[in-house]
C-alpha cells in the first residue's frame, strides 16, 4: 500500500504533460485496483480535472481557502441580517 502510494505521489511530482500523467494513471490503476478500489474510481470520475493539474500546474487550494473562510465567517455572524456588513467581514478579513 506505501509503495502504491509513493506512486501515485511521484507522479503528481513528476514533470511530465497531461498525456504522459493519463498513462501513468492508467498503470497505477491496474495495479493498485484492489488496494484502492474507491480511490480508483474517483481518479476516473475526475481524470479529466486531475489531468488539467499537468498542463498548468495550479490547483483550486486558494479558493477553497476563500471559501472556507467565508463559511467560518457565516458561522461566526449568527445569521447576519445584513448583507453589506457580511460583505464587508469578508473583504476585511
Amino acid at each position: 500500500m506505501y509503495r502504491n502510494k509513493e506512486a501515485i505521489r511521484d507522479i503528481f511530482e513528476s514533470r511530465i504533460t497531461s498525456d504522459e500523467a493519463l498513462y501513468k494513471f492508467l498503470e497505477w490503476t491496474e495495479t493498485a485496483y484492489k488496494l484502492f478500489s474507491k480511490s480508483c474510481r474517483t481518479i476516473s470520475r475526475w481524470i479529466d480535472e486531475i489531468l488539467a493539474y499537468f498542463d498548468h500546474r495550479t490547483t483550486q487550494g486558494i479558493v477553497e481557502g476563500i471559501n472556507q473562510k467565508i463559511k467560518l465567517i457565516k458561522r461566526r455572524a449568527y445569521g447576519l441580517t445584513n448583507f453589506n456588513n457580511f460583505r464587508r467581514r469578508i473583504l476585511l478579513s
